[in-house]
């Protein structure tokens, strides 16, 4: 036993032994380094990964914000309206106020431009207006319009824009109604005609801005056949609307919501009429 216990101090006395104890000091320490590298580093990249996720969510937010509340002022700048500057030859004449034609009623926001024709040949734009104007003594119905476009192409106004007219039934109070002359009974217009009533309302179309396709037919209401001619011959009603449409690309030019404004200026003036009822054309 005592030998064996020489034996084993010498041996650990030896260079063998000494060798072998140091490669294994370094082993550990190696291992122990590994070991230390693989905590630190793996934090390190869990950390960076959630740094990485905050940032991205973050910026989402900003993203979505951004979208979510636009710049009203860029937008105001973009915002253009289509304006013709040159506004049609119009004759303002203004019926009485009256229940039986020029009620006084605010119309809303126009939506809508009607076309119809006055289904008595020959008759002219100033005979039509007067016959809405009698109404208020006759008292035999309730018609009327806010243009009337005569044989020659003149444009007379019965009523502000601003004001209801009786002509489109329950349409009454979102649109603007033109009344057209024609020479016989197919109620097709002549040139002259044709031409003021493109014109008109391609310039009622910018002031309410609206687009061509926003110009429709008192058929378009109510299926009854106005204007007939254009009930008749739908490719004609095509045709009318692409001129509409052209005049206005011919004619109009941009400009912001506050020139449209200034340029147009105030609205009409509505004549009061609290008794006034809200009849329709038939």
């Amino acid at each position: 036993m005592q030998r064996e216990n020489k034996d084993l101090a010498a041996y650990r006395e030896s260079e063998e032994y000494k060798r072998l104890k140091e490669l294994r000091r370094k082993r550990r320490r190696k291992q122990v380094m590994i070991a230390r590298t693989c905590v630190f580093g793996g934090a390190a990249l869990i950390i960076l990964v959630l740094v990485l996720l905050i940032n991205a969510l973050v910026s989402g937010l900003k993203g979505k914000e951004t979208i979510a509340k636009p710049d009203n002022d860029l937008l105001k700048k973009e915002e253009k309206y289509m304006v013709i500057e040159k506004k049609p030859n119009i004759d303002v004449q203004l019926l009485t106020p009256n229940d039986y034609s020029r009620p006084g009623i605010t119309t809303e926001t126009i939506e809508n431009i009607v076309v119809h024709y006055t289904a008595n040949p020959g008759t002219t734009a100033k005979q039509n207006r007067d016959f809405f104007e009698s109404l208020k003594d006759t008292h035999a119905t309730s018609v009327s319009s806010h243009f009337v476009v005569g044989l020659e192409g003149e444009i007379i106004q019965c009523i502000p824009t601003a004001e209801r007219a009786y002509a489109s039934n329950q349409r009454n109070f979102n649109t603007v109604s033109i009344e057209c002359c024609h020479m016989d009974e197919t109620g097709k217009f002549n040139d002259s005609t044709y031409n003021s009533v493109v014109e008109l309302c391609a310039w009622l179309c910018c002031k309410f801005n609206l687009q061509a396709e926003d110009v429709i037919r008192h058929y378009d209401v109510t299926g009854k056949a106005c204007p007939k001619y254009f009930v008749d011959n739908q490719g004609e009603w095509d045709k009318f609307i692409q001129d509409v449409a052209d005049y206005i690309s011919a004619n109009a030019v941009e400009m912001t919501k506050e020139e449209r404004d200034a340029y147009y200026g105030e609205s009409e003036t509505v004549t009061s009429a609290p008794e006034a009822t809200n009849l329709m054309e038939e």
